[in-house]
């Protein structure tokens, strides 16, 4: 499996697109990884827009054929926008999971401990 190099990624599978420096909102979304492992998505919960999301905590959660898995922010900060697409065709997130399948967007506060697609690629064994 690949990766987008443009993307930085979490332990916990989860994928923003920041660059340092970015003070633009930013998307949130699972990575291909996440969503294959997971299966067919059904309901998706997403935290509310003026939520405050904390790094490495759960703000959601996500319900497949499988399982049901929380949802880790993988920054900091408030969100400022919710996917209601993804909300109301959860397939989306299995069949474009970093394209139309995002999630959320934050105003972020702190990125840290974040990992490079290599890294990324690295933990999964890909």
């Amino acid at each position: 499996m690949t990766y987008p190099d443009n993307l930085l990624y979490t332990p916990e599978h989860e994928w923003v697109d920041w660059a340092p420096g970015t003070q633009e909102p930013v998307a949130v979304g699972i990575t291909s990884y996440a969503a294959d492992s997971l299966g067919d998505i059904v309901f998706v919960e997403l935290p509310e827009v003026g939520a405050v999301v904390t790094s490495g905590q759960v703000c959601g959660e996500l319900e497949s054929t499988k399982s049901v898995s929380d949802l880790y922010a993988p920054v900091s900060g408030e969100v400022v926008e919710v996917n209601p697409t993804a909300v109301r065709d959860p397939s989306l997130i299995n069949n474009d999971p970093y394209g139309a399948g995002w999630l959320f967007k934050v105003a972020v506060t702190d990125a840290s401990g974040l990992l490079t697609a290599v890294k990324y690629a690295e933990l999964t064994g890909d």
